[in-house]
């Protein structure tokens, strides 16, 4: 499976659409708030899979690889 580099990018220009951290990039929430999310169930649809995605990332230390992506890519 190759992953899909639209996704990537489209990851670090989502937002949080609700809740405590509406309007914040899903890329700076928190790991706690990814961490509720595994337990509680990730949203359905995109959001859930950009979610879930970030919190593999960070749950694994390995948020470091979105900084080139967020450069190039992060919509002002």
């Amino acid at each position: 499976m190759n992953p899909d580099p639209q996704f990537m990018i489209d990851l670090v220009n989502a937002r949080m659409p609700f809740g405590r951290y509406e309007g914040s990039y899903i890329t700076d929430l928190p790991v706690h708030y990814l961490e509720w999310f595994e337990r509680e169930g990730f949203p359905a649809g995109k959001l859930g899979q950009q979610i879930g995605t970030m919190f593999e990332i960070k749950s694994n230390g390995i948020d470091a690889v979105l900084k080139p992506i967020i450069r190039e890519h992060r919509r002002r």
